[in-house]
């Protein structure tokens, strides 16, 4: 087995899960990623854990989807919320061998399943839970790379000194906290897309400091973003960064915001997917989530949002689901079905300001080296 299955391995149980004697561990097995699960279950042998694995399958959800008769699904069946309520860690290892395997259910049936499985989402949501990729083949093709070349790229993205970019990412938390406003800018690249120019409230918002351990209230690894819950959103913003959501591929999604609610959308594929998205419930016209990239070891886009998300020199708008992380203690923040994340490419002609100062110029930070460069640029 390749080494680096291990350092995963042990990086995901010790930083990331943070799995101590005695904790009740839920691990769910995509089908591609059976080697980092007998990695991963070597580790919680070690640490004494208990451990009880569940096997994922796009295919199989395939299945029953289309199977089911009908569009009524059970609402937070007791079997799979007694599960997660009993857990004390959920670790999913993603790495299906088909991307696009329930790219053939209609829209009507994902968002009638979304909907009934709800409550069992905030359920797992309320665990030490931790979501992490094993490359796969499948995930290489989509990627548009070699499969030694994409393994080299995810644990590069994985591997890291998380202690030393907590300490970096701490510098932009503490901007977003003492902010009230945050603006994107970005010039368009031709005279057919629509320029970006949107405003975001995040005054009394907590950033989360994502840096791949649920001690930072951070649950994906790899990581490496600050987020926080905006409000009152208006403007209009263009997502340039290609997509893939429940096997149908978006691209050049543009959304208009008044007063925090989404007035006009367009894609330039696959639009009525976007549809789908946005009339769910009344929570999927809302954003639920501004996330700003910062992880260097990322250096490219490989459609795979637990990646692309985190990328040094991107932003990404969610709409649906806030994380109540960011919220005040009394405020339960925007509700929804769904969370889906868009990605907007900030390295050229692009800023980033909170009340009014520029934080990030054409992807360089304030502290870093480019910034100044940048400003010519």
């Amino acid at each position: 087995m390749d080494e680096r299955i291990h350092e995963h391995a042990r990086i995901l149980v010790e930083w990331s899960a943070c799995i101590e004697s005695g904790d009740n561990v839920v691990m769910v097995v995509d089908e591609g990623a059976h080697e980092l699960a007998v990695a991963v279950a070597d580790r919680l042998g070690e640490r004494n854990a208990n451990l009880l694995t569940l096997y994922a399958s796009g295919e199989i959800k395939r299945a029953y989807l289309r199977g089911h008769r009908g569009t009524e699904f059970e609402t937070d069946p007791d079997h799979e919320r007694a599960l997660y309520e009993n857990a004390d860690s959920v670790l999913s290892l993603r790495g299906g061998r088909n991307a696009s395997a329930t790219a053939d259910v209609s829209g009507e049936t994902r968002q009638a399943y979304s909907t009934a499985m709800q409550d069992i989402r905030e359920a797992r949501l309320t665990t030490d839970w931790v979501s992490t990729i094993h490359p796969t083949r499948a995930l290489a093709q989509q990627a548009g790379m070699a499969f030694e070349e994409y393994q080299d790229f995810v644990y590069d993205a994985i591997i890291r000194d998380w202690e030393s970019l907590a300490v970096e990412m701490q510098r932009l938390k503490e901007l977003l906290d003492a902010g009230s406003e945050v603006r994107i800018r970005k010039t368009a690249t031709t005279n057919a897309e629509p320029e970006t120019d949107i405003t975001m409230a995040i005054e009394d918002r907590t950033a989360v400091n994502s840096a791949a351990s649920v001690r930072y209230d951070s649950h994906n690894l790899p990581s490496g973003e600050v987020f926080t819950a905006p409000t009152d959103t208006d403007g209009t913003v263009l997502f340039d960064v290609p997509m893939t959501y429940q096997g149908k591929r978006l691209r050049n999604v543009c959304l208009t915001f008044e007063n925090g609610s989404v007035v006009e959308y367009s894609a330039d594929t696959n639009e009525d997917v976007l549809e789908d998205i946005l009339t769910t419930d009344d929570g999927a016209k809302r954003l639920g989530e501004l996330g700003i990239g910062m992880n260097r070891g990322i250096d490219r886009f490989t459609d795979n949002i637990l990646f692309d998300e985190k990328m040094g020199n991107t932003i990404h708008l969610a709409v649906g689901r806030a994380y109540q992380s960011c919220l005040p203690a009394d405020e339960s923040g925007n509700q929804s079905a769904v969370h889906v994340d868009l990605i907007t490419d900030m390295s050229e002609d692009a800023t980033v300001e909170i009340d009014g100062e520029v934080v990030q110029r054409n992807g360089a930070f304030r502290w870093e080296d480019g910034f100044e460069a940048s400003r010519g640029s």
